[in-house]
């Protein structure tokens, strides 16, 4: 079966400039995804986010990676949390994306599905949803699991 789909845009926004920080840093997490937390991009640099704007699949307009600069203003308080002394005024959007969620707004986070042919009855066909960033974590027992269900079904 197909779970129902959610889209959760997140924006981005940068920190032009030499890094106040040498590693990641993640607050707390907040509904709907792990909240606006700091990464630095290859090239060193601060990246914020991302925040997330539920967004019905059917909306027009739903894919659109543009990113208000008028979101900044949630961004410096999210980023204040954890860095008081983020300078003022100088966050500049850089990108937004979208990604696709198993649970939506107000419901509590759903763990990732594996769906194979027991599940549909198509041989040879495997679905995984809404694996996210405890799946990069899991990946080799996810790997492992996919295998046992392709030997499973004879594919």
């Amino acid at each position: 079966h197909v779970p129902p789909q959610h889209w959760a845009r997140g924006h981005y926004f940068a920190l032009p400039g030499r890094p106040a920080f040498q590693r990641l840093i993640y607050p707390l997490p907040e509904p709907g995804g792990l909240g606006v937390h700091l990464t630095l991009d290859l090239a060193g640099q601060m990246r914020f986010g991302p925040d997330v704007q539920w967004v019905p699949v059917t909306e027009p307009g739903a894919e659109d990676y543009a990113v208000d600069p008028a979101r900044a203003e949630g961004f410096d308080d999210a980023i204040r949390r954890f860095w008081p002394a983020l300078p003022t005024g100088r966050l500049q959007p850089a990108y937004a994306g979208l990604r696709p969620k198993v649970s939506g707004p107000g419901e509590p986070a759903a763990d990732f599905m594996l769906s194979g042919p027991a599940d549909h009855g198509w041989p040879g066909l495997l679905n995984l949803f809404g694996i996210e960033s405890p799946g990069l974590t899991a990946c080799i027992a996810i790997g492992e699991q996919v295998a046992a269900m392709l030997k499973e079904a004879g594919t």
